[in-house]
């Protein structure tokens, strides 16, 4: 899956999310530290939930991650 966004200082970002355990995104340094970063915080998959411990593996919760810490202006499957 493709992602395209901001992060909040502003710069912009392209990544693919490739639910490896190895690189969980691909195209960002910055993007794949902030994710690796969390690995094993929870994440809410929607605004109300449910709420998941982020895996590296899990792209719906790497998405939530992105779209919580960052602006995500796309997304493509």
């Amino acid at each position: 899956m493709r992602v395209i966004g901001t992060l909040e200082d502003g710069a912009a970002y392209a990544v693919e999310v490739t639910g490896r355990e190895d690189r969980p995104v691909t195209g960002s340094r910055r993007v794949r530290a902030l994710v690796e970063q969390q690995i094993g915080s929870p994440v809410l998959l929607g605004p109300l939930g449910p709420r998941r411990d982020l895996v590296a593996t899990d792209t719906a919760a790497v998405l939530a991650l992105l779209r919580d810490r960052t602006r995500v202006v796309e997304v493509r499957p």
